[in-house]
This record gives C-alpha cells, sequence and structure tokens, in this order.
C-alpha cells in the first residue's frame, strides 16, 4: 500500500526551526539557541569557532528558558516539572557535562529573572504565593542573601557591567501594567529610582533594556512612554541625568524598542509599526540614524554583534524564519537541519472602523474558491502583544483546509500606541469583543466570511476571548475553538501563579471580593447558558497561567445541560512544546470544527 503524503500544513510544524542565538557577552563565539529539531524544543550550544552545536537540554515536556554565563563557560536552564513553570535554575559546561544546580540554597519558584555577573555573582528573582517576589543575591561561593522582598510583582532588570549595580523592574505602587525601576547595590541599598507612574497614579510605564556593556559606564538603557508609545531614553542612576533622543523618536512613529551595540557607541532599533518591523542603527555620538536591509515582515527578535552587524530572526505569513545577518543582506546565519517547512499565503491589512478608533486586523484567504469562505477569527493572546506579519503553522494550517484567517489586534493589544493598549480596564473581555464584532460586520459585509460558518478561536488569553464571545455574542459564531484558556474568571484568580493576580486586580480595579460585578460581568462562566455554539477545550493539566480546575468548572456546566463539547487535556503547562503533541491538537482542532459547521449554502451536507 502506498504511504499516504504529508499534508503541507503538517510539515510547516515538523520541520526543524530555530530560534534567534543568544551569545555570550566576553566570549561571543559561543552561542545558545532552541531547535525543535528532535520533535521537542530544546537547548542547543553553539560553538561558533569549530561549527560544533550540541543539544544541551533533553526533557520530556522540552526546554526554553535559558542563557549563556558572560564568559561562555555555563549553560544556564530553567528547570520546571512539566511545564507548570516552578522550579529551580541549573547550569552545565558550555561543552558538555553534568547538570548542577545553579542557586544552591534557593528553593522552587516562579521565575522573576536573572542576572549573571563577570565575577561569578548572580541575582535570582523568585515568585511564590507565600512571599510575593524576592530577590537574591549569591556571591561567588557564598550563600544566597535575600536583598528585596514585596507582595507586588517585581523582576531582575539588569546587572552592571562592573556589578556595582542591580537594576530592579517593579509594581509597588500596585499597577502592573506600567513598572517603575529601582537601581540598587548588590548589598541592596539603593541609588536612584525613576517612576514615571508617580506613585501610581499616572499610567505611564518604564522597562529595563540593560546598562552600558562597557566597564565603568553607568548608564541604564530603558523603554519610556512619555509620548504615548515606547521609546528608548538613556538614564544615568548616579548623576540622575536622562537623555531622551528625539531623532528616533521624530523619525519613527511606531513603538522602538532598543539595545547597545557591545561597544556602546549606538543602539540597535527595533521599530515595529502596523503588525511589521523593521532595524536601525543609531549613533549616539552624532544622532545619525542608519536603516538596515530587512525585508517586508516581521523581526520576532534580534541582537547586536561586536563587528557592528545585527543578526535577526524574520519571517512573513508566507515566508518562514530565518536567523539573518546584516552584514550580509539575506545571509541566513543557523540553518535547521532537514526539510524546509512549506510557504503559506501572504496577509492582507484590514482597517475597520470600531467603537474605540480604527482596528487593524489582518486577513489571509484560501489559495482557491470565491468568498464567502468559511472563516475563522483566530485571536492572539497575551492580551498586551498583537499579530504580526510573521509566519504561524496554526493559521497556515486552517488556510490549507479552505478557511479564511481574520487576526484582530483588539483594544489592550501592544503596537498601537499607549492608550490602546491600557484601554483594555475593567470592562475586561468585553472591551476586546467589542472590536472584533466590528471586525467580524466588516468581514461578513465585504463578502469574505460566510456569516453561517464563523469559527472564534485562540490560545490563553484569546481561549478566554473565545469561551467569553461565544456566550456573550452567542449569535456571533458558529463554533468555538478555545487552547489554555481562562473559564470561570475568579477560580483563576484563585488558583493562578501570583504575577497574574496582580495583572487581573490592575485590569479588573480589584479583587474578586473588592468588585464582584466586573469579576462577573468578565468571566465566560456568567454566560455558560447562553452558548449556542458547539466548544472544543484543551487544556495543560499543569498550566500555571489557566489552571484546570477553573476549566472544569467551565465543562461541567456545559455537560449539565447537555451542551455539544469536546475536552482535551494533556500532561503539561501553558501549551506543549512537543511537535507531536501539537499536530494532535490542530488536527482535532480542525476536525472538530469542520464536524460542526453547516454545508454551504445551496450544498447538501455529505
Amino acid at each position: 500500500m502506498t504511504e499516504k503524503p504529508m499534508p503541507e500544513w503538517e510539515k510547516r510544524f515538523r520541520a526543524p526551526r530555530v530560534g534567534l542565538p543568544e551569545w555570550a557577552e566576553d566570549a561571543p563565539e559561543r552561542s545558545l539557541f532552541v531547535s525543535n529539531a528532535t520533535g521537542t524544543f530544546e537547548l542547543y550550544a553553539w560553538d561558533r569557532a569549530t561549527g560544533e552545536q550540541r543539544q544541551a537540554t533533553d526533557r520530556p515536556n522540552g526546554t526554553v528558558d535559558g542563557t549563556l554565563s558572560p564568559d561562555g563557560a555555563w549553560v544556564w536552564w530553567f528547570s520546571d516539572t512539566d511545564g507548570d513553570e516552578f522550579g529551580v535554575w541549573m547550569r552545565q559546561p558550555f561543552h558538555g557535562g553534568p547538570d548542577q544546580p545553579a542557586a544552591p540554597g534557593l528553593e522552587p519558584a516562579f521565575s522573576a529573572g536573572l542576572a549573571l555577573g563577570r565575577d561569578g555573582t548572580v541575582v535570582v528573582g523568585r515568585m511564590t504565593d507565600e512571599d510575593g517576589t524576592t530577590l537574591h543575591v549569591l556571591p561567588p561561593g557564598g550563600e544566597p542573601r535575600e536583598i528585596y522582598r514585596h507582595r507586588q510583582s517585581a523582576g531582575v532588570g539588569d546587572l552592571s557591567h562592573d556589578g556595582a549595580l542591580l537594576a530592579i523592574e517593579h509594581t509597588e505602587h500596585g499597577d502592573a501594567m506600567h513598572s517603575a525601576v529601582r537601581v540598587v547595590t548588590p548589598e541592596g541599598a539603593p541609588v536612584a529610582e525613576l517612576d514615571d507612574t508617580e506613585g501610581g497614579t499616572k499610567e505611564l510605564g518604564l522597562y529595563v533594556r540593560g546598562f552600558a556593556p562597557v566597564s565603568g559606564d553607568p548608564r541604564l538603557l530603558l523603554g519610556h512612554q512619555r509620548r504615548g508609545r515606547w521609546e528608548p531614553m538613556i538614564w544615568n542612576p548616579l548623576t540622575g541625568e536622562q537623555t531622551e533622543l528625539p531623532e528616533v523618536n521624530d523619525a519613527l512613529p511606531g513603538d522602538v524598542y532598543a539595545q547597545w551595540f557591545p561597544d556602546a557607541s549606538a543602539l540597535l532599533l527595533a521599530h515595529s509599526h502596523h503588525a511589521r518591523s523593521e532595524l536601525w542603527r543609531y549613533e549616539l555620538a552624532t544622532g545619525e540614524l542608519i536603516r538596515f536591509d530587512t525585508p517586508a515582515g516581521s523581526v520576532s527578535g534580534c541582537t547586536a554583534r561586536p563587528d557592528g552587524s545585527a543578526e535577526y530572526l524574520w519571517s512573513s505569513a508566507a515566508e518562514p524564519p530565518q536567523v539573518r545577518t546584516t552584514a550580509e543582506p539575506g545571509r541566513v546565519v543557523l540553518d535547521p537541519p532537514g526539510m524546509r517547512a512549506p510557504a503559506s499565503l501572504p496577509v492582507t491589512d484590514a482597517w475597520v472602523e470600531g467603537p474605540g478608533g480604527p482596528v487593524h486586523a489582518l486577513v489571509q484567504r484560501p489559495a482557491e474558491g470565491e468568498g464567502p469562505f468559511p472563516t475563522v477569527f483566530e485571536i492572539h493572546g497575551g492580551p498586551t502583544a498583537h499579530d504580526t506579519d510573521a509566519f504561524a503553522a496554526g493559521p497556515a494550517a486552517w488556510l490549507d483546509h479552505g478557511f479564511a484567517v481574520v487576526r484582530v489586534n483588539y483594544r489592550g493589544s501592544t503596537g498601537y500606541g499607549r492608550a490602546w493598549t491600557d484601554a483594555l480596564k475593567h470592562r475586561v473581555g468585553l472591551i476586546e469583543l467589542e472590536d472584533i464584532a466590528a471586525v467580524r460586520a466588516w468581514a461578513v459585509e465585504s463578502g469574505l466570511a460566510d456569516p453561517e460558518r464563523l469559527v472564534l478561536t485562540g490560545g490563553s488569553w484569546g481561549g478566554y476571548l473565545t469561551l467569553l464571545g461565544v456566550g456573550a455574542q452567542p449569535e456571533a459564531w458558529t463554533v468555538g475553538v478555545a487552547a489554555v484558556p481562562v473559564a470561570d474568571y475568579v477560580a483563576a484568580y484563585e488558583d493562578e501563579m501570583e504575577a497574574l493576580k496582580a495583572l487581573d486586580r490592575t485590569l479588573l480595579g480589584g479583587t474578586p471580593q473588592e468588585v464582584p460585578e466586573r469579576w462577573e460581568a468578565s468571566s465566560p462562566l456568567t454566560y455558560v447558558d447562553a452558548v449556542r455554539a458547539p466548544v472544543y477545550i484543551s487544556a495543560g493539566v499543569n498550566d500555571p497561567r489557566c489552571p484546570i480546575r477553573q476549566i472544569e468548572n467551565y465543562v461541567d456546566r456545559l455537560a449539565s445541560r447537555g451542551h455539544p463539547h469536546e475536552v482535551y487535556r494533556y500532561d503539561a503547562g501553558h501549551g506543549s512544546l512537543v511537535v507531536e503533541e501539537r499536530i494532535k491538537q490542530v488536527a482535532q482542532e480542525i476536525a472538530f470544527a469542520r464536524r460542526h459547521l453547516p454545508a454551504p449554502a445551496g450544498r447538501a451536507a455529505r
């Protein structure tokens, strides 16, 4: 019997992929990257001088959180249990050897950041339900010393080149969406504070991009929102001097994310605007802006190299990701072995007037046929993230099965200014659904989407909006497909990791006891009895972000009224890093939707 050929959509998941290589600051020929070459995403050490690549981690549910020591001697990686994100740091020699506890004396916790000093000093951020956030300094050969503790969320920002200063991002003011920055000594003594929120009274955030990577330079690169979007600035915590960059901010209309070049003479800028991105070099001495030659699409990560070039992970909706260098435009730096992922279809842009202003959507049409099509509204997670013109195997799979795909950057998404992101307050979920409804109406009226064959789907926050949407807008959707969702918001809050509790209090303006009416209005469980669409739910039993108990509460309510639904539970956390598992889930999602969609008008069902 002839073996059935592998479908294109499955090849996109199976094709080996590599992430952007991180390199050791004092040993730039030593790199660390993530790949799924074995069928599970794991960490790989790469010696550029010899070309040797070595798989550094090998765990049933994968490993993606790792870094290199500044001298490149050690691979650090975070060890949790089956994706529960609760664990400890381990390390192993760069060229191989046994793993060992990297921060002995510290109990397992959720990670709140890590910084590695050149002299062997380590700063570990931890978060637990009992202690909130704690930061610990481990001197070379010494015992861990706690230097910071607070109930609100915080994290390690960066350690200065000489190890004399430590930057901390914190939300002690209670607004988990807008951080302040504190600089302290390794002993925890305060040096300087920068708080654009002014004690939580203004919605203006800061984030740490890193100390200057040269000896004797205390300058700290930050991102700020003072002009309504993310822009870079430089702060000297010893003198208080703040240097905004007007040449950058006036020339580039979108969000700008910066990092130092290794000699601190220039900044590498990633400019994100309307779901596409590009790279620039900014000369600090002259204010000159130089654009790197990158193709249209999205840069999902970049790093400045010692020779003045940049390496970046690029893709578009049609073209699979590649690690390229600006040293030779188009040259691929790191090529995964084996099968190449098939191309997909490009996106077009739709701007739809919504109740809060123009909503940007990315639209893909099937390769064959004329509309109206069965249409998938694939809703991104976050919520503080956004869909881009980047390669994604999930939407491509729906396209291959004859669906149009629409992705909506609703209010709450990043990439469209601070006001758009911060609009997601108090009426959480309902605000996003208003924008999705506006795009849905456009898709139907334009002839793209068949109103009788609409699938609402997403993962994490997108899964939450899926369950909320099929309940709060029951006539709008034919099928709901939710992955790792929030389903019962109050129970999710009770069980989720501490950092997300802080975010939820910020979004809803208080705890479930303080503002119960808001939590009720924003919970999918409130609307479960109104759901008409068949519902498919997948859930990781070890998920700390969207815990399993609250999903079971929702499923029990569906089952109690005999509503059509399927639930798939798998042994991992907030999604799976195993390729076979991901393929299985996508196949089940598409099969469920096709099984429950009606035949097109005028065509009898088989």
